[in-house]
């Protein structure tokens, strides 16, 4: 069977202190995320098995260690972290993070930044 199934964890919220200013990583503010793990569901669905898939509790787990016990500078560097860990933890192929933050200190509107970054078993 292919491996192209994807699970989805969609926008995930996170209080947390990254930023590249230190009033930013002093004070914090709400960031929000999606992860997209891709693996191969057959066996796990034919089976109806957890152990057999990527358990999306684990993966949440990975995503709230690194936002709430670092501060990072760019929400950059906390997405490869997240990706690099699930990728070092999981059956997984490829995995997709995308990080927005929505309070940016910009002199004009805009809804929010986000960065995407993808990264395969093969990258790390």
């Amino acid at each position: 069977m292919a491996a192209n199934d994807i699970i989805k964890l969609t926008n995930i919220v996170f209080y947390a202190h990254h930023g590249y200013y230190e009033a930013e990583r002093e004070l914090g503010q709400r960031f929000e995320l999606d992860i997209e793990v891709t693996c191969d569901l057959s066996e796990a669905s034919e089976e109806d098995d957890l152990h057999k898939t990527i358990d999306y509790r684990t993966v949440y787990s990975i995503a709230k260690e690194a936002f709430e016990n670092y501060k990072f500078k760019l929400i950059e560097s906390v997405a490869v972290r997240i990706a690099k860990q699930i990728l070092e933890s999981h059956l997984t192929s490829s995995v997709l993070i995308r990080v927005r933050k929505p309070h940016v200190p910009l002199k004009g509107f805009l809804d929010h930044v986000e960065v995407e970054i993808r990264r395969n078993k093969d990258e790390i």
